[in-house]
């Protein structure tokens, strides 16, 4: 279907909105891919002679489930076709804050989640996003009593012209206290190197494509982690939770190598810096602000472009073998 074609790099971007520096791209959402990324953000003065730093590592992996093409006959008895596609997010990450260079909580965060999405086209009812997940973020001591995080939505998507598609909808999402977020997208293709697509509030990107295997993001992203932890004194253990955020500008390179790998390389700033620590009534016991700190990232993502059953899907929906585009 052609529409479901068009509307592919803007269903990448309403996904993917915590991709970081790799590019998007079809292969993303047809073929089974996994990402491996490190990053560092420098020590940075928070007051109270305290410096706050942070590093992660994570594993992420997109996993195709099923493909289905059928013809249906409405209330009115009128003729329609729809095309759906189901995957599946998983994440595993590793988050360690540190204060004055030590790891706190010891140990750090582990994080775990995963998501199910499906994209519908039809002729009656058009392009839409559906999706939902769960998961938690831990320090060692709080993993066997969590508080886990779900999320779900929907957006529809309107196709503008061959280089441009929109999309609107609304997320709901619990950490903590339930949230409705409503959510803008646009994807944009401007020239034959030059595309921008967004997916407000929570990242905009711009990207420059020299050739084949080698483009550059201009990256402007909302990040952070809720993560729970124990308070130890000498009466008592308590049950505490750090939520931290910030707005982070950078620049990153990809490169596509050796057929099935993409490397990118990512720098730039942490702004807007907060954290918060609650108890478990869910009480602000303080707030404090660390100073703009520079940040780096590295990733490498290995795509199985030539497995039997990633071809399937491409083969289902029209594709063929050369719809993998990096």
């Amino acid at each position: 279907m052609i529409s479901l074609r068009l509307c592919i790099p803007f269903f990448l971007i309403f996904v993917l909105p915590h991709a970081r520096a790799q590019h998007f791209a079809l292969s993303r959402l047809f073929y089974p891919n996994a990402t491996l990324r490190a990053d560092l953000m420098a020590d940075a003065d928070m007051g109270n002679n305290q410096r706050y730093g942070l590093t992660r590592t994570s594993f992420n992996a997109i996993i195709p489930l099923r493909s289905e093409v059928d013809v249906a006959f409405s209330l009115r008895k009128k003729l329609d076709l729809r095309a759906r596609h189901f995957l599946m997010l998983a994440n595993a990450s590793q988050l360690n804050p540190s204060i004055n260079s030590t790891i706190t909580p010891d140990n750090g965060y582990k994080t775990f989640s995963a998501g199910v999405l499906m994209l519908q086209a039809s002729l009656r009812d058009r392009l839409w996003i559906y999706g939902g997940g769960l998961g938690l973020t831990e320090s060692n001591e709080t993993f066997f009593t969590p508080q886990p995080f779900f999320w779900g939505g929907g957006a529809r998507m309107r196709i503008l012209g061959v280089h441009t598609q929109i999309a609107y909808g609304t997320v709901l999402i619990y950490n903590q206290k339930i949230r409705f977020v409503p959510v803008f997208g646009i994807n944009k293709r401007l020239s034959k190197q030059w595309r921008v697509s967004a997916l407000l509030p929570f990242r905009a990107d711009a990207n420059y494509r020299f050739n084949e295997w080698f483009n550059i993001d201009m990256i402007g992203a909302f990040d952070g982690y809720s993560g729970g932890f124990q308070q130890v004194t000498n009466v008592e253990k308590m049950l505490r939770r750090s939520n931290y955020q910030h707005i982070k500008f950078s620049v990153a390179a990809n490169a596509h190598l050796f057929t099935v790998f993409n490397v990118s390389l990512e720098a730039g700033l942490g702004t807007f810096r907060q954290i918060r620590t609650f108890n478990a009534a869910r009480q602000n016991l303080g707030t404090q602000n660390p100073n703009i700190a520079p940040f780096i990232g590295a990733s490498v993502r290995y795509i199985s472009s030539k497995s039997k059953l990633s071809s399937q899907f491409t083969r289902k929906l029209g594709f063929g073998e050369s719809g993998i585009n990096w």
